[in-house]
């Protein structure tokens, strides 16, 4: 089935040189209503064409360029399953476009499942959506989804809440994981991967942020936050089994729900990747998070690496490269695999007058060895706590193009911006 989207063509955009960087800003679908749109951002771009690039935002944004980020066209996502937010837009090895989302479906309970809808052509009309099957009124919340580029099969893993915000030790939290191998028309029955279980209160002893990532040799490798830390699963046969119990990786200090000031709330939640490039550290895991190992008032970015299939990991490598305390949040990290390069992206206080904030991105060429920082923003800006912020940003790399999203408030109104970075200019 198809269903199609409410379309604007922005024929204007706005864009800046920032530390010879210049961004974009998008503007919101017409007659976009929610007052924290444009936060919670995805981007991608086409693999075999570094011209299309889409995104994605909260609650229902869609946009997508045909000219490498020069104009951009918005649209409002519509599907049978109402649209709720947590986009993640990603194109499959054939430039298939994905766009996952939650729901809101007026005939079950609301946020019961993971949405999945794509589109052949990223100006068309996206089908009505699909999803693993529901699991009575429980809430499936927080998901990533990752394509194995050798059979474009998806994986999904997520986050299930007994009862969402639920004191009860009855109620607890669970990683679950479905597989479509059919381009999102059909999925696997829902199978939980986490041995150990969180609460529902959606804070530091809530399993959540799963990120999958498949392998070179197509394992399929999951990390997540909690209780214990952060921890990895690992699928040999593409889903079928898995360890008996998660690894724990290590402690994420402060937790993962970090304070910073002027933020509503700050997640730190984990970002993997896995270089199955044909470079020099094919086979490498990479996990990058945040967190407060160096204090409560430095927040920072650190990266391990693991060459053994996640057995072991490296001792953490701050990303970000300042000497004094300061905050470095909501980072997330991309590769390319066209060359192994990684990059990252996150808000950075280290010139920070108070609560003063800009973006910067940074690069390794070396395995994750040593770091290049560029500084994205020319003028920084100061958020207010009562305005929701979102919980991350994102990044994408191919071929040498980089495309970091980003949302900034200026005089408490949110505006989303798209910074041109090559791989040259680093």
């Amino acid at each position: 089935m198809k269903l199609s989207i409410l379309v604007i063509t922005i024929l204007a955009f706005t864009s800046c040189k920032m530390s010879g960087v210049k961004s974009v800003c998008l503007a919101k679908p017409q007659g976009s209503t929610y007052p924290y749109a444009q936060v919670e951002p995805s981007i991608a771009i086409h693999p075999k064409d570094q011209n299309i690039q889409i995104a994605g935002t909260v609650l229902d944004d869609y946009y997508y360029s045909i000219d490498a980020g020069k104009t951009w066209t918005s649209s409002t996502m519509k599907s049978t399953y109402g649209v709720y937010g947590d986009p993640v837009l990603m194109f499959d090895s054939a430039g298939t476009a994905y766009y996952f989302h939650l729901a809101s479906y007026d005939k079950a309970t609301h946020l019961d499942r993971i949405v999945c809808q794509r589109v052949d052509q990223v100006n068309g009309e996206f089908t009505t959506g699909t999803s693993p099957e529901p699991n009575g009124t429980k809430t499936q919340d927080k998901h990533w989804i990752c394509v194995d580029p050798q059979t474009n099969h998806l994986y999904m893993t997520w986050t299930q809440f007994d009862s969402y915000n639920s004191g009860l030790s009855e109620d607890s939290s669970i990683i679950f994981f479905s597989k479509s191998l059919d381009k999102g028309d059909t999925w696997s029955t829902p199978v939980r991967i986490s041995k150990f279980a969180g609460d529902c209160l959606d804070d530091d002893n809530t399993v959540e942020g799963a990120v999958p990532a498949v392998g070179k040799n197509g394992e399929l490798f999951v990390v997540w936050a909690g209780p214990k830390g952060l921890v990895l699963q690992k699928s040999s046969d593409k889903g079928e089994t898995w360890l008996e119990e998660e690894q724990i990786i290590g402690p994420q200090f402060g937790g993962w729900t970090l304070d910073i000031p002027g933020i509503s709330r700050a997640n730190g939640l984990p970002i993997l990747v896995s270089d199955c490039s044909q470079g020099s550290n094919r086979g490498n895991l990479y996990l990058n998070w945040c967190d407060q190992r160096n204090g409560t008032d430095d927040t920072d970015s650190w990266l391990s690496v693991s060459k053994d299939d996640g057995k072991s990991w490296t001792e953490p490598i701050k990303v970000n490269q300042d000497k004094g305390p300061a905050h470095q949040f909501f980072t997330w990290m991309s590769i390319d695999q066209s060359t192994g390069n990684l990059y990252f992206v996150y808000y950075d206080r280290r010139d920070s007058k108070g609560d003063e904030t800009d973006v910067y991105s940074a690069r390794s060429i070396d395995g994750g060895k040593s770091f290049t920082e560029m500084k994205i923003t020319k003028k920084s800006f100061t958020p207010n706590k009562e305005v929701f912020f979102g919980d991350y940003l994102n990044i994408a790399s191919v071929n040498g193009t980089i495309r970091a999203i980003y949302p900034r408030m200026d005089n408490e109104k949110i505006s989303l911006w798209v910074a041109h970075l090559f791989d040259k200019n680093f």
